[in-house]
């Protein structure tokens, strides 16, 4: 059954890369959106839209977010984390479970009928990374919220303006660590030749555009034949790391031949725990999560958001080259 447009839809995570994405998309869709804003410098990305309001406060402000979820019809939680930063109270468990927590708490009372959440490809019980879990145990608190919901796992996101694109775009300038080449983490995969030499494997990936996220998030909320289905989005080209990032490289107006680097996923978890520990987290590009999550296959079939969801996604070599100026 098809769902009508105009319905007043609140979106968390209102100013991030996803979510500001998701509010233009909303809107042109003919829907009225309500958008959670805790910083309002921030707050000048979202468009100047009679149908757009803005609700100042953050997931924890219990007043916030009754007045974001009081009489809508639907709620798009775009809330999330890449990397934690203990020291400043920036956590996988405060952000993915505790906020979510908050939000689905707020929708309840509200009696919003609807929720999608945006989670992330590769979610499944069986990794044991922060950033994983914690997006795993979300997810159950969507599954048992008592509201119609979807769920969708977007790929690598990318987009001009996306934190993606710009940490390339500072490795390949020199302006980031590491300065002098472009980094990709391996998977170990046991032991080859004689004497024996470890053997590694070069994860893939299907990087979706953020646009395309943004459709998905509009198809959901157009079907109840999206209520209680997840939803893999994926671009339709299978990259691997060194492949996608020379693309990235290449297609950048400042000519560049940094290499592409394997780091063992292993050893990148170690040095990230040791910098934590030392004080040094801010000098490394990633964090103890990362390593082990870029190590794995990023893939999945885009057929049934196709099918379901109307999303024809865009490739990633040809839409890089487009907006490659604009990074």
């Amino acid at each position: 059954m098809n769902q009508p447009m105009g319905r007043t839809v609140c979106v968390t995570g209102a100013t991030g890369f996803v979510g500001r994405y998701a509010v233009r998309a909303l809107l042109e869709a003919g829907h009225t959106v309500r958008a959670l804003v805790r910083d309002e410098e921030k707050a000048r990305v979202l468009p100047d839209d009679p149908q757009l309001s803005r609700v100042s406060g953050d997931l924890f402000d219990q007043n916030s977010m009754h007045k974001l979820c009081d009489g809508a019809h639907a709620l798009v939680h775009c809330v999330g984390i890449r990397r934690e930063f203990p020291s400043k109270g920036i956590t996988f468990d405060r952000t993915h479970i505790r906020g979510l927590e908050r939000t689905v708490e707020a929708a309840r009372y509200a009696g919003v009928d609807r929720l999608v959440h945006v989670s992330a490809l590769g979610v499944a019980p069986e990794h044991t990374d922060g950033y994983t879990k914690s997006k795993w145990a979300g997810e159950q608190i969507v599954r048992s919220s008592g509201i119609d919901w979807t769920i969708l796992r977007p790929s690598i996101v990318h987009g001009h303006d996306g934190e993606f694109m710009q940490m390339i775009k500072d490795w390949i300038l020199g302006r980031a660590n590491p300065r002098f080449f472009l980094p990709y983490f391996v998977r170990p995969e046991g032991l080859e030749g004689f004497p024996p030499v470890p053997k590694f494997a070069v994860p893939e990936v299907q990087p979706v555009a953020v646009e395309d996220v943004a459709r998905a998030v509009v198809g959901a909320l157009s079907t109840d034949d999206s209520i209680g289905e997840v939803y893999p989005l994926v671009g339709p080209e299978t990259l691997d790391w060194p492949t996608l990032l020379r693309t990235v490289r290449d297609a950048m107006p400042s000519p560049s031949k940094k290499p592409c680097v394997p780091l063992p996923a292993p050893a990148g978890v170690a040095m990230a725990h040791g910098a934590r520990f030392l004080g040094l987290a801010d000098a490394l590009p990633f964090g103890p999560s990362e390593p082990a999550m870029a190590a794995r296959d990023n893939t999945a079939n885009p057929a049934k958001a196709k099918a379901h969801l109307g999303i024809d996604p865009v490739p990633f070599t040809e839409t890089v080259r487009a907006y490659a100026d604009a990074i």
